[in-house]
């Protein structure tokens, strides 16, 4: 990648996607953000992320699409909202105030309005935008790319992949990007259980682009659902090199081949993943992707009783300043898997009381309308078992079982939740709830034939009943 290579404004024209600026090097920044956004990779080369939205905002300071990829992009990680931060709202502001202010397209007027309604969490809304502007302009890969993690937020599964396949027959293999879209679109299908085509398709979007890391992760969901653990295991291995570039999902990565080695009941393989990849990573990052991981899959070692020492409160000094953001549920409830790990009471019920405070009055904000019925009872039934309350914990999950989906993630990351109600019914004094978890183990073996990780916890209900 260097900068010679990107679109100036007659190649954005050219391509029937004009960008309302003279500056060619705004034009070119803009491209090269966006490449990394869909790359998963801070590229170096050119100063990373920082370093390219730094540039761009000096290139051209009032070019409207500029602020919408760099505010987005800061709206979209999750890690901060304009709820809690002026600087971020004041950048929301002054990017419509821009749009008002200028002749731009129908086009960028609406990647404005989408980016405004997310910012007031209202993600279906803001896809429903996006999906207009790819009617008419299915090249557009920021609306595409938004509008992919906007469906992952809120477990929209059939959209995830439904808004890749619209558009696929109008990209070329010359167009920039073109191979990325295999990947977002298996995406799409393993998280519709079509794990044969998502295989496939994720196979051929790598034989194009061999580094494309959402790809590989899309091959190591497929092998995970299909419990082909050493299959995994070897893929992982023999592309890490291809995958490791990419910063911004690398430990994503990692953390999917630490699931392999959970399933085989290598704990220690684990945990060194844990502690050289995955905590590390976390730490440097801040990214929430990366606390998500760590606190799953330290969540999911304890569950299979293994002792995590003091992982947990390292951990906490990562999530602990993230207590009050509440942008996502899913964030929240990994959030609290950290602190009632590290066994910090306070910064648990602060997360609670703060979340039961917005479900009171959630306004647009779709995840603080979900908190009600999803969000806090789900951190209750944690907090629950974390007491050894398991009669409670069931009472408490079992009800939302097919409602998680809402919280966003994918069918893997939200397998923990699946396990926990496993682990509490079967721990549970209640002898229905210990039937009910042997139905759900019976569930569970259907749905993912030959797991070591069922057969395990079939054997452990049935010593203990």
């Amino acid at each position: 990648m260097n900068a010679a290579s990107f679109r100036d404004c007659e190649a954005w024209r050219a391509e029937g996607l004009p960008l309302s600026t003279s500056s060619n090097e705004a034009c070119k920044l803009y491209d090269a953000i966006l490449t990394q956004y869909v790359k998963w990779q801070n590229d170096e080369t050119l100063g990373g992320f920082d370093g390219c939205i730094s540039a761009l905002q000096a290139a051209d300071p009032s070019f409207v699409m500029g602020h919408v990829i760099c505010t987005g992009l800061e709206l979209a990680g999750t890690g901060t909202s304009v709820r809690l931060n002026e600087r971020l709202a004041g950048d929301v502001k002054r990017m419509v105030e821009l749009a008002n202010n200028q002749d731009i397209s129908p086009r960028e007027r609406l990647h404005v309005r989408a980016m405004e309604l997310f910012s007031h969490g209202n993600f279906s809304k803001a896809c429903d935008v996006w999906e207009d502007i790819l009617v008419d302009y299915p090249t557009d890969m920021l609306a595409l790319k938004f509008s992919h993690d906007a469906y992952f937020y809120i477990g929209a599964q059939n959209k995830l992949r439904d808004s890749v396949a619209r558009v696929l027959p109008y990209w070329k293999p010359h167009m920039p990007l073109a191979s990325y879209l295999k990947g977002m679109y298996s995406f799409g299908l393993l998280e519709t259980r079509a794990y044969d085509q998502a295989e496939k398709v994720a196979m051929e979007g790598l034989a194009l682009t061999p580094e494309d890391a959402w790809a590989v992760h899309s091959v190591a969901h497929v092998y995970e659902m299909r419990v082909e653990v050493d299959k995994g295991l070897k893929f992982m291995e023999s592309r890490e090199k291809d995958w490791q570039v990419s910063d911004m999902l690398a430990s994503h990565n990692y953390w999917h081949w630490a699931l392999y080695f959970i399933e085989k009941e290598q704990y220690e393989a684990a945990l060194e993943i844990f502690d050289s990849q995955v905590s590390r990573r976390c730490k440097a990052s801040g990214s929430m992707l990366d606390m998500v991981d760590a606190s799953s899959l330290l969540y999911r070692l304890e569950m299979e009783g293994v002792c995590v020492k003091d992982r947990w409160r390292e951990l906490l000094q990562v999530t602990q300043p993230h207590t009050d953001d509440h942008v996502t549920l899913f964030n929240d409830v990994h959030f609290l898997m950290a602190s009632l790990g590290a066994k910090e009471s306070a910064t648990s019920h602060r997360l609670l009381e703060g979340l039961q405070e917005l479900a009171k009055e959630p306004g647009e904000n779709q995840q603080h309308q979900l908190a009600q019925t999803l969000g806090v009872p789900m951190c209750q039934a944690m907090a629950e078992y974390d007491q050894g309350n398991y009669n409670r914990t069931v009472d408490l999950l079992y009800p939302l079982r097919y409602d998680i989906v809402k919280m966003g993630g994918s069918d893997a990351q939200r397998d923990v939740f699946n396990q926990l109600l496993i682990h509490a019914a079967v721990k549970s004094e209640n002898k229905h709830h210990q039937k009910l978890g042997r139905c759900l183990l019976v569930e569970r073996d259907a749905m993912r034939p030959g797991s070591p990780l069922t057969t395990r916890l079939m054997q452990r209900a049935l010593a203990l009943h």
